[in-house]
């Protein structure tokens, strides 16, 4: 253990006050309760919404936080969208996603568990972090617990629940809870993105085209089409008749930022649930070439192709390998005699694939299947 980080654990094991035993005695009650509530949301078949509302809501009562930002995210690439948040810094949401994305320090992507805390991983010097030291510092925020939702199928979301300087950091009972119900979470969140597969779609929400949104260095917005400000507004839900935030497209232009600085790998792009089983997917690139670091950002936004619907289905349902590989045959065209010639295997065998797709994705037959995983 380094000195510095001697130092810090000594300081916060002096910071216990006395009253902490019996603190922990009663939270270990409201942690139980919580736990029990979360686990029944999670089964609820909610939607991603509804979900986080709730879980938040319980979350209250078990664990103090003065703001949080809980994010879907791509299954494959990670990269955010459809944010719900309360937070202090709104009017500064281009520079908070940047240096989210952009600060290795507790990134949801880099986590080798399911909760971190700001305090715990820069041993007290939250100055360390990017982030704290451009926006947060100025809010006062003096601890920040970061939560990643994964599984074998992909990263589902992210949480960051704040925590100002006028209350202690997160403590170490506080963070075993919250990693307790890291794993309901998980599968409530995939849950609730395969039952957007099973709404029915309407043609009359799908743009008949990309839309693109255009984005300074630094993510300023440069310009939009009114059909663009019309979708976004679909992607983030506003009780006003103000220009939407395009929360969905900075994340996807930071990831872009954060690919340049060689923070993350991932492409810049998301598959996102716009409404009634329709999924966009948003990416983003650099605009000419004479110096690709000063040079705006676009981000288009388009009704996501088959092999996006596709991966993001099989992921969200928990199908295997071989078992997407078969969906992928049968979106193409493929019957039981020619998926077994193509996958090697015997039709025995892939009728066997097919009944576990189906137990799955509760499709009782392949045009159901076909028509919630293509959305047709």
């Amino acid at each position: 253990m380094s000195a510095c980080r001697a130092r810090y654990e000594e300081e916060r094991q002096a910071a216990i006050p006395e009253t902490w035993v019996h603190n922990v005695v009663t939270s270990s009650t409201a942690y139980a309760n919580a736990r029990r509530g979360i686990r029944q949301a999670c089964v609820a078949g909610l939607d991603a919404r509804t979900l986080r509302l709730e879980v938040l809501a319980i979350l209250r009562r078990a664990v103090a936080f003065d703001a949080y930002a809980w994010l879907l995210t791509d299954p494959a690439t990670a990269v955010g969208s459809s944010p719900l948040a309360d937070v202090p810094c709104l009017a500064e949401l281009p520079a908070l996603i940047r240096l989210k994305y952009g600060t290795a320090i507790n990134r949801w992507t880099q986590l080798s568990r399911p909760v971190a805390t700001l305090v715990d991983a820069t041993a007290g010097d939250l100055a360390l972090s990017a982030l704290w030291q451009e926006p947060l510092r100025n809010y006062e925020i003096g601890d920040i617990a970061s939560c990643v939702y994964r599984d074998r199928f992909g990263c589902w979301g992210f949480l960051d629940l704040w925590r100002t300087s006028a209350g202690r950091p997160f403590n170490e009972a506080e963070t075993a809870f919250l990693t307790s119900i890291a794993e309901p979470l998980t599968l409530g969140l995939r849950r609730s993105q395969a039952l957007t597969f099973a709404r029915a779609s309407s043609a009359r929400a799908a743009p008949p085209g990309p839309v693109v949104l255009l984005l300074s260095p630094v993510l300023d917005v440069r310009a939009q089409t009114q059909q663009t400000q019309d979708y976004l507004r679909l992607l983030v839900r506003r009780d006003s008749d103000d220009d939407p935030i395009p929360a969905g497209a900075y994340n996807v232009a930071a990831q872009l930022l954060a690919n340049e600085a060689g923070v993350d790998a991932q492409p810049p792009l998301a598959r996102v649930h716009l409404t009634k089983g329709i999924w966009l997917t948003l990416q983003a690139a650099r605009i000419g070439s004479a110096s690709p670091k000063g040079a705006d950002i676009a981000v288009s936004i388009e009704i996501a192709s088959a092999s996006d619907r596709l991966e993001v289905f099989s992921r969200a349902h928990g199908l295997s390998e071989r078992e997407a590989e078969l969906l992928q045959h049968l979106a193409g065209g493929a019957d039981t005699r020619e998926a077994a010639r193509l996958m090697l295997v015997s039709e025995l065998t892939v009728q066997d694939y097919l009944k576990a797709i189906f137990a799955k994705t509760n499709a009782h037959g392949r045009r159901t299947l076909l028509a919630h995983a293509l959305g047709q």
